[in-house]
């Protein structure tokens, strides 16, 4: 036995390449299991996800929805932000539900600001207005601790809201405490995170849990899916 050990621990001095390969699988095991049990938490979280009247969106008609969490100060949702525009640009039939959660807040204040603004956009100005308050700040490029207080200001200008008093936009924190307690009943771990599924109907072959930075093909495929999925299901 001891023999053999050693000659297998010379193997793989010798092609340490096996070792990446091993962990990278198990890293890939290690995250179908995590997004399974979110798409399965997702079907009990489905109320949150599709109708808090809170949470912003766009196409309210789809019949498929996506739904964004998401960080202002979160290098990747920069990253994905204009990608995230040309989907909904395409995707007219497809229901988009923003969910803030300024998982940065604790390091970077401004991120709950941005968040705590943008909500009462919505409530004060509509789907339109959040949108364009939404877009101007991602246009910043200030992430990572970059955004300021102007960046807010003038984003709420280009959204056309500017006169909400500052208790109602510190009264959206409750409605980030709840996304932050919908987003922890789900397992996601950061962001951005997408959740894609059917508006009805929906069942653990038709939910798509997509972590992280993706690509339209990705996003696309999954509406697909659960378009399909409700299909089969009659």
């Amino acid at each position: 036995k001891t023999q053999i050990g050693e000659i297998a621990a010379d193997y793989l001095r010798a092609h340490p390449e096996i070792l990446i390969e091993m962990s990278q699988k198990l890293q890939a095991q290690s995250q179908e299991k995590q997004m399974a049990s979110a798409a399965s938490a997702a079907l009990k979280e489905q109320d949150g996800l599709l109708n808090d009247p809170t949470s912003p969106v766009l196409h309210p008609k789809g019949d498929v929805a996506v739904i964004q969490f998401f960080d202002y100060q979160c290098i990747y949702c920069a990253k994905v932000a204009p990608l995230v525009e040309r989907f909904i640009s395409q995707n007219p039939n497809v229901r988009f539900i923003y969910k803030e959660w300024p998982i940065f807040g604790s390091r970077w204040p401004a991120s709950v600001q941005a968040a705590k603004a943008g909500l009462s956009i919505y409530k004060e100005g509509g789907a339109e207005a959040y949108h364009r308050y939404h877009a101007a700040l991602y246009a910043t490029g200030h992430n990572e601790g970059k955004l300021l207080d102007e960046d807010i200001r003038q984003a709420a200008v280009k959204a056309g809201v500017t006169t909400t008093p500052k208790e109602e936009v510190e009264a959206m924190g409750a409605a980030l405490e709840k996304n932050n307690q919908l987003a922890r009943s789900l397992g996601i771990q950061g962001t951005p995170a997408f959740f894609v599924m059917p508006v009805t109907g929906a069942t653990a072959e038709n939910v798509s849990v997509i972590p992280g930075a993706t690509d339209l093909q990705a996003l696309q495929a999954a509406v697909e899916k659960a378009r399909g999925g409700v299909k089969k299901g009659g």
